[in-house]
């Protein structure tokens, strides 16, 4: 093909060669028969005619090898979120298996969402697979074995939680939880921290005298660390769990010495016994930043208490809901009662200008 490449033989083999950007690619067409070459020599034309030319090492990219790569980074880089991206990983592969990297376009991500949507996965759970897979492709790409990555857009999520407790329900289910468990759900109320945060609490987080307790940096989400001071029934369940302190073991909040673990199925049955079906265990992170602003606390301290970075987020926890708003029409009522119910004239005055 003159001006665009060139077929050659290495003993048996045919080979192409053709430059692009000023570089020569040479690669072999696995094959004895010189139309072959020719053929495979013409898509390689086609590519960079198109400005994207693929080669012999990203048609051999495989879905696999983008997984790789992705669980390294996450390793490598010591991230919290490793068995959640290992969760999106294993939905992926069910999916496009051993497929290439370059066969997986959008209409293929496309048809991927659809099948999670049949399956009946809620859309955050599939954006969070997603962007697993653009940050895959964006692994790849940086490290020179793609030319480029699909667009894979995100869905749109409108089925954030709303859920919450009111103090009676929790208080019925914290009563049908195991005993090992009424203390780190507790303190999982009253402190809004999160479930990981709890279950890595460690007694030299602990200042008993001082009364308080410094979540570390490397055990938080947002990798900031934070104080919580410990004033009544927060700080008898640390004293509780003080005296249940084993040498063996360096966690506040422990099954025999063993760090909790999953305690998902013993929370449904709570909830069963309870009646309150539908509650999820991070529903006491948004209680208790509802309750922190009823009860005065300012929405800056809430949210130093809890962990919430951004406003955005805060807000989101903070949820208005049918109560709120009764009480607030209650209070608009009962202003308007103590209102005069005479009425009121106001003479006005008008100025005559004498010109």
């Amino acid at each position: 093909m003159r001006g665009f490449g060139r077929v050659f033989k290495r003993g048996s083999t045919y080979w192409i060669a053709y430059c692009y950007r000023g570089k020569e690619h040479r690669e072999s067409a696995h094959s004895e028969n010189e139309a072959q070459a020719r053929k495979l020599l013409k898509k390689r034309v086609g590519e960079m005619g198109q400005g994207r030319l693929i080669g012999p090492s990203e048609e051999r990219l495989t879905f696999e090898d983008l997984a790789s790569m992705l669980l390294t980074d996450y390793e490598v880089n010591g991230k919290r979120s490793l068995e959640s991206a290992k969760l999106s990983i294993k939905h992926l592969r069910e999916f496009f298996g051993s497929e290439r990297a370059i066969d997986l376009t959008l209409d293929r991500v496309r048809s991927y969402v659809r099948e999670r949507q049949r399956e009946g996965a809620a859309n955050g759970s599939i954006n969070r697979e997603l962007a697993a897979l653009k940050r895959a492709f964006t692994l790849a790409t940086r490290a020179g074995k793609l030319a480029s990555a699909p667009y894979i857009p995100l869905l749109e999520e409108n089925n954030s939680r709303r859920g919450f407790l009111d103090h009676g329900g929790f208080l019925a289910l914290r009563e049908g939880l195991p005993a090992h468990l009424k203390d780190p759900v507790t303190f999982l109320y009253l402190s809004g921290w999160r479930v990981s945060e709890m279950r890595t609490l460690e007694w030299r987080d602990v200042d008993l005298s001082g009364r308080e307790l410094c979540l570390r940096p490397e055990v938080s989400k947002n990798k900031d660390g934070r104080p919580l001071p410990l004033r009544s029934e927060l700080l008898e369940i640390i004293q509780r769990a003080h005296e249940k302190r084993r040498p063996d073991c360096p966690h506040v909040f422990h099954d025999d010495g063993e760090p909790i673990g999953d305690f998902r199925k013993a929370w449904k049955t709570a909830c069963k016994k309870a009646g309150l079906a539908g509650i999820i265990v991070h529903d006491l992170r948004r209680t208790a930043v509802r309750n922190m602003v009823r009860a005065g606390i300012s929405e800056r301290v809430a949210m130093e208490l809890s962990g919430h970075k951004t406003r955005r987020v805060f807000d989101r926890y903070n949820i208005v809901n049918d109560a709120d708003r009764a009480r607030a029409t209650e209070l608009l009522q009962s202003h308007l009662g103590a209102q005069p119910s005479s009425q009121k004239i106001v003479q006005l005055h008008q100025r005559q200008d004498v010109l």
